[in-house]
């Protein structure tokens, strides 16, 4: 049982969109981010997630409407619900997702993290 520092475990992601696994509670993972720009719609079908933003501003995109999630604040997306993360600037994310949710939900391309690392 230690404590994880938040600034620390930010220092070892260097790549945007590019999950790591910082913890698990029960069989949720804990995965901290870091995003800037347009990620893809996705949906994913089994489970929902929730993001919560560390430090900068997330605006979650649905196809008819929008939500923008200040430093402090958490969205949770449920499950079905085709969504689109977005970030003017760079933005420090914490999620909360199923241990077998994929990043890209159910499509494939290159944004797809599979096998995510453990920092």
């Amino acid at each position: 049982m230690n404590k994880i520092s938040l600034k620390e475990k930010y220092v070892l992601i260097d790549n945007q969109w590019d999950p790591k696994i910082i913890g698990s509670v029960n069989d949720m993972d804990v995965k901290l981010a870091k995003i800037q720009g347009n990620f893809e719609y996705h949906t994913h079908q089994e489970n929902d997630e929730l993001f919560y933003v560390v430090e900068g501003e997330l605006i979650m995109k649905y196809r008819n409407s929008q939500e923008t999630v200040q430093e402090g604040e958490m969205i949770i997306v449920p499950k079905g619900v085709e969504h689109k993360p977005y970030a003017e600037k760079e933005t420090k994310i914490m999620l909360f997702e199923a241990k077998d949710t994929l990043n890209t939900g159910d499509k494939r391309s290159e944004l797809t993290k599979e096998n995510l690392e453990r920092v």
